[in-house]
């Protein structure tokens, strides 16, 4: 008996002790030395990407937008897409940065070949059938190889092409650069270069792909800057000279990508069947 009066007068004590405890422990609150009673954590809510997300591994095109849009920046990735990818992106695109051939600066056909694959990934990743490609510099003339000799074709709907190497450049800086070990820089002079000749012998904008070429005349890396400029039918192929709409225009090359009013074309390049409209007027 007196053993079970003892073990009566503990449980008693117990619990009048954790009944002081729930009145006066508040969570957060410090009760006495070294204690402190904890608020629980709240459970953790994993939220889906903005639609302003780059490089989304989530994003799926919407209708109205049903082409992923691909940026290929140009040699030694000297591309900026702080301005293009984000306003892209708020207009309801998957927008996709890539990278390849070591910074631009490798064989350029093997770097096509590696744009082919990251094609197929994005395309695997995003259930579409076709991407659309906008391009700096290199970055706008590799994919055509990719388009006229890998097959890509059938997966391009458009080539949005800002200061593009098309016809090779006279600047020397080009062959400063292939004797420093870029291989890219050679195949880009606009004399000897067995890659561009070969790039360019016979249909230069081969169908079905829409192709939209965006210009500076104060472009001092391709020169002369008109080497830019793919031939082909209206239909599908639109070259832009930026200041034959707004004069005041100073952009160089390596800016254009970051240029309000070359964004402005690409906007239209992409939105339109077809190339960008040539009567397109942009706000200056």
């Amino acid at each position: 008996m007196k053993h079970l009066a003892l073990f009566l007068v503990a449980v008693v004590v117990v619990s009048a002790g954790l009944a002081y405890a729930a009145r006066t422990l508040r969570p957060g609150h410090r009760h006495g030395p070294g204690v402190t009673v904890q608020r629980p954590a709240p459970p953790k809510v994993v939220a889906p990407p903005p639609a302003t997300v780059v490089n989304s591994a989530r994003c799926r095109p919407p209708a109205q937008h049903p082409d992923p849009v691909m940026l290929v920046p140009g040699t030694f990735a000297a591309t900026s897409w702080s301005t293009m990818a984000p306003a892209l992106a708020r207009l309801g695109y998957c927008v996709f940065t890539i990278d390849y051939g070591n910074a631009g600066t490798g064989d350029i056909a093997r770097s096509a070949h590696q744009l082919a694959r990251d094609v197929d990934r994005i395309l695997a990743r995003t259930g579409a059938h076709r991407v659309a490609i906008v391009g700096h510099s290199e970055g706008g003339m590799m994919p055509r190889y990719y388009i006229k000799r890998l097959g890509g074709a059938r997966k391009v709907s458009d080539l949005v092409a800002l200061s593009p190497s098309n016809h090779g450049t006279t600047n020397l800086m080009a062959l400063v650069g292939q004797l420093t070990g870029c291989t890219a820089c050679g195949q880009q002079l606009a004399w000897g270069s067995t890659f561009l000749a070969g790039l360019n012998a016979g249909v230069e904008a081969p169908p079905p792909v829409d192709y939209t070429v965006i210009q500076t005349r104060f472009d001092a890396v391709v020169t002369p800057y008109e080497s830019a400029f793919l031939r082909g039918p209206r239909a599908r192929v639109t070259n832009v000279t930026l200041q034959d709409r707004c004069p005041d225009d100073g952009v160089d090359h390596l800016n254009v990508p970051t240029d309000p009013v070359a964004l402005q074309w690409v906007e239209n390049a992409l939105a339109v069947n077809g190339p960008a409209r040539p009567g397109f007027r942009p706000v200056c």
